[in-house]
């Protein structure tokens, strides 16, 4: 995690995600990330809820890869690191199953 305005990075490494999707649009498909995080990566102490949100194309293409805090943007930033790890989540096949059966006309 990158906070605004400071130098010090810390890399957040996930023991599992969860994902709740909803189609927002005819464009758009949001996705709400949930995080056990690994012990000895701690998430930063003044975050309270702390959540992702990725931003798919009907299709599953990402589009925005975010950080939250009780559900709104907050001052920080995924890594890179970070965001390989989710990607890797997304790209999974059952999560690409989802998106495309969100993505289906009903």
């Amino acid at each position: 995690m990158i906070k605004y305005g400071l130098e010090k990075v810390t890399e957040l490494r996930f023991e599992s995600i969860t994902a709740e999707m909803e189609r927002r649009d005819n464009q758009w498909v949001d996705i709400v990330l949930r995080f056990e995080v690994a012990e000895d990566t701690p998430v930063p102490p003044d975050l309270i809820d702390f959540s992702g949100l990725v931003i798919c194309t009907l299709g599953g293409a990402i589009g925005q890869i975010v950080p939250q805090d009780e559900d709104i943007d907050c001052e920080y930033q995924f890594t890179t690191f970070e965001k390989e790890q989710i990607r890797s989540f997304i790209e999974r096949d059952e999560i690409k199953q989802r998106i495309a059966n969100l993505s289906s006309p009903t």
